[in-house]
């Protein structure tokens, strides 16, 4: 049966016809039919994507400034539709750039950058600006004021769909309370149903720059809902960064060879990528010589008995010279190999190059080429007999391979592998390592149909490794940059000796990490829990671009302990709001074993359950989003694997935490018996021998191995005991409040009045089993008020 598409062209004019409706396509005109795919595809998520663009815009230009960010989010109704403003306290848009900025996609500053920012692409804020345009038909309004300028810049604009660019509807000069700062509003077709989802955006961003001060007002809230910074401390500045060696493709690396002005790969290294000098870049180039022209095998020299064959192989080979100069030369050639253990053509080589010079200038005579040609020929005949061969490859194999293997399997594999090498086309005994696990492969086969022998994987593994580390890497002049970019396989060549050396990870001065101490103080600022832990990893690589893993927990508190636990996901300190079930952050929480740190998890795996909050946070050059949306994390392993020990790094202190916790649980459960019980015996032993109840006080403490603190005043003179009963040495901040002013206080104690009473403070270390004793005087008539910070009040006993 004939197809339609196989009719086509028969009548004339089809292809023409097909040609004239064919058409470039403005990256404006695309997203503009395909705005779900940057998270405007409803008017709930369109609302929620418009206020996390211009918010992280206003974040981005006030950092850069150095200006503690000050954010205003307001929305309202307006109509048939919503109206959004957000203003900035940053440093203003020049006149020249609003328009630019706000009405032209793909226009920005940091897409070619490596180096930490919330937006690349520059489609964010001008894709908020074309969804407003097409679901309401009104402008941006744009005031933005730069530092030090008299008045602002007001623009109206829309962004023109059929050549991307910014359509201007009016333009003037206003005035502004704002001494700098920007201000946007858009007008939409939205509703209010992600309510929740514009909450935890505001929230997390404020948990995650709390730095920052946010402030939003919406429609139903009695008040705004105000986010107070937690530090002054700005985020520290990025520097832009080469990219790594590591995380190079091939096309990446292609089109660095094409566009660089180096000759030598060297230089193309060193001047290229970031982390590699020179001993690096060497380290590189020895890698390249192996994969490119391989290494050549060193053989086993011969020993003294055979060295003659050697100098009588090289007085044959030298025609023309004098009869002593060759008898010379011929010698010290078969004693200088012979001194080498083991011995690479390419060595042979220099000895012969070496001698022969020394020979031109003893006896006067031209030792040329062909003379050394000649020579190294002759030399490396005797050197590689066959017998020679297996002999060196026996030792090899023998020291690589199980003690059970019999004399006769290893000699058979080594002959075999000699014949592999003396074989091959390259009678300098050259192999990649490719080639060498093709030769011992096809070696322990032939031995395997011959004999009664097994060579496993694991054996060829070893025998491999042993051969390979043998052989010696060549001298030889590498390729030019420009002959690598015009071979593909050369330059895969290149690329897997890049990734198969050992290189410093990237430096970190392109990205703005958190930091542990920042991570948990956002969780305290917004979060009242019982528990805080927070992690940062070091710098690690993916694509030739570096990340770092934050992570942190808070448990218990005020938290909902009902369903499962919050997972907060950031990517360069943005909330990540929408589709979590997608990222793989959620995926490797639910990866965790979340009962070894002591939460629940239903079923053994998926997302734990309990009081807590888990947050995450990825900070790098190029977040590998799954969309343009940016919404989720893409699973690269990489990423994954600093995550989950991100995760696991703070999930340790909460194991810790809740072991601890139960611990004094049940120490406070058998203390409260015990105070039930003591008195109650006290009272029945005074009952049945007749004399006074015994004197209780501290026994509890002991029996608990507490740390004890007593006070006894005699004759004007405190003393406070601190008895330690606990294996550990403790650490106590004992404070006393005096209604009297005290004098000769012990030593190691600090005195503070205030407003009439005085805070006497100790902070004494108490070895287990030792008592402290804490001296003051003072007069008659006061009161006394003892507190005790620094031990577990499950852990401590108090008489005072």
């Amino acid at each position: 049966m004939t197809s339609f598409q196989s009719t086509l062209g028969e009548e004339g004019g089809i292809a023409e016809e097909l040609a004239e409706n064919q058409r470039a396509i403005s990256i404006a005109e695309f997203f503009e039919k395909n705005k779900h795919m940057l998270g405007f595809d409803s008017g709930a998520r369109g609302l929620v994507t418009a206020v996390k663009e211009a918010v992280d815009n206003a974040l981005d230009a006030t950092e850069e400034a150095g200006i503690a960010p000050d954010i205003y989010v307001e929305i309202a109704e307006a109509g048939d539709y919503y109206k959004l403003i957000v203003e900035d306290n940053g440093p203003g848009i020049t006149k020249e750039q609003i328009p630019r900025v706000f009405g032209k996609l793909l226009y920005g500053s940091r897409f070619h950058a490596r180096e930490q920012s919330r937006g690349q692409q520059g489609i964010g804020i001008s894709a908020a600006v074309l969804y407003s345009q097409l679901t309401s038909g009104k402008p941006a309004k744009i005031t933005s004021r730069t530092q030090g300028s008299a008045d602002a810049e007001y623009f109206e604009l829309i962004v023109d769909t059929d050549d991307n660019e910014p359509e201007i509807r009016e333009e003037k000069t206003t005035s502004w309370d704002r001494p700098h700062g920007t201000r946007i509003e858009l007008e939409m077709e939205a509703n209010m149903r992600a309510r929740n989802q514009l909450h935890d955006y505001i929230k997390h961003t404020a948990v995650v720059n709390p730095h920052a001060r946010v402030e939003l007002r919406e429609p139903g809230l009695d008040e705004p809902l105000k986010f107070e910074r937690g530090t002054d401390q700005l985020p520290d500045e990025t520097e832009e960064i080469r990219p790594h060696p590591h995380g190079v493709e091939l096309g990446t690396l292609l089109k660095m060879l094409e566009a660089t002005e180096s000759y030598s790969v060297s230089g193309f290294l060193q001047g290229e990528f970031t982390r590699v000098g020179g001993k690096t870049a060497t380290k590189v180039c020895d890698r390249f010589r192996d994969e490119h022209f391989g290494r050549e095998m060193a053989w086993a020299t011969p020993s003294p008995t055979d060295e003659a064959d050697v100098e009588d192989a090289v007085l044959d080979a030298v025609a023309n010279k004098s009869a002593e100069a060759t008898a010379w030369f011929a010698e010290r050639v078969a004693e200088t190999a012979g001194d080498r253990e083991h011995l690479a053509h390419h060595e042979l080589g220099e000895i012969v190059g070496n001698l022969a010079d020394a020979a031109e200038a003893e006896f006067d005579e031209t030792f040329g080429t062909t003379v050394r040609e000649n020579a190294v020929e002759a030399a490396w005949g005797e050197l590689t007999r066959p017998e020679l061969l297996t002999a060196s490859l026996y030792q090899r194999i023998d020291d690589a391979t199980s003690t059970r293997k019999d004399d006769a399997a290893v000699q058979g594999l080594a002959e075999r592998l000699a014949d592999k090498f003396a074989a091959a086309d390259d009678s300098r005994h050259r192999a990649t390592r490719d080639e060498l696990v093709t030769y011992v492969d096809r070696s322990a086969d032939r031995v395997e149909e011959a004999a009664d022998a097994t060579f496993g994987e694991t054996a060829r593994g070893n025998v491999v490794e042993a051969v390979w580390t043998h052989m010696r890497t060549v001298p030889d002049d590498l390729p030019r940059v420009r002959a690598i970019a015009d071979d593909r396989d050369t330059a895969s060549e290149l690329l897997e000796a890049m990734r198969g050396t050992d290189i410093l990870a990237p430096p970190t001065d392109c990205l703005s990490p958190i930091t542990a101490d920042l991570v948990e103080a956002g969780l305290r600022k917004e979060f009242d829990a019982d528990f805080y832990a927070a992690a940062t990893r070091d710098a690690d690589v993916h694509g030739g671009d570096p990340f770092i893993v934050e992570a942190g927990i808070a448990y218990g508190g005020d938290l909902e302990s009902e369903g499962s636990v919050d997972v907060m996901r950031f990517a360069n300190r943005v909330p990540l709001v929408y589709q979590r079930g997608a990222c793989a952050i959620t995926d490797v929480v639910k990866g965790i074993g979340w009962r070894n740190y002591g939460l629940d998890q239903p079923g053994g795996s998926g997302l734990p359950s309990g009081p807590a909050v888990i947050m995450v946070h990825v900070a790098s050059t190029n977040v590998p989003f799954t969309s343009e949306s940016k919404d989720a994390v893409a699973n690269v392993p990489e990423i994954e694997d600093e995550v989950e020990l991100a995760i696991r790094e703070a999930a340790r202190e909460l194991k810790s935490y809740l072991n601890r916790r139960r611990s004094l649980e049940k120490r406070r459960k058998k203390q409260d018996v015990l105070g039930r019980i003591l008195p109650e015996m006290a009272d029945k032993l005074a009952a049945v021998t007749g004399r006074e109840r015994p004197n209780i006080d501290g026994a509890l403490g002991r029996i608990m191995n507490n740390v004890i603190v007593e006070r006894t005043v005699e004759d004007g003179t405190v003393t406070l005991a601190v008895q330690n009963h606990s294996d550990r040495t403790e650490a106590p901040e004992v404070t006393d409040i005096v209604t009297a002013e005290p004098t000769a206080v012990s030593d190691g104690a600090s005195v503070v009045d205030v407003e009439g009473e005085w805070f006497v403070q100790w902070s004494p270390s108490v070895s287990a089993g030792e008592t402290a004793t804490l001296t003051y005087e003072v007069g008659e008539e006061v009161t006394f008020d003892v507190d005790v910070e620094g031990v577990e009040s499950e852990k401590l006993t108090v008489n005072a």
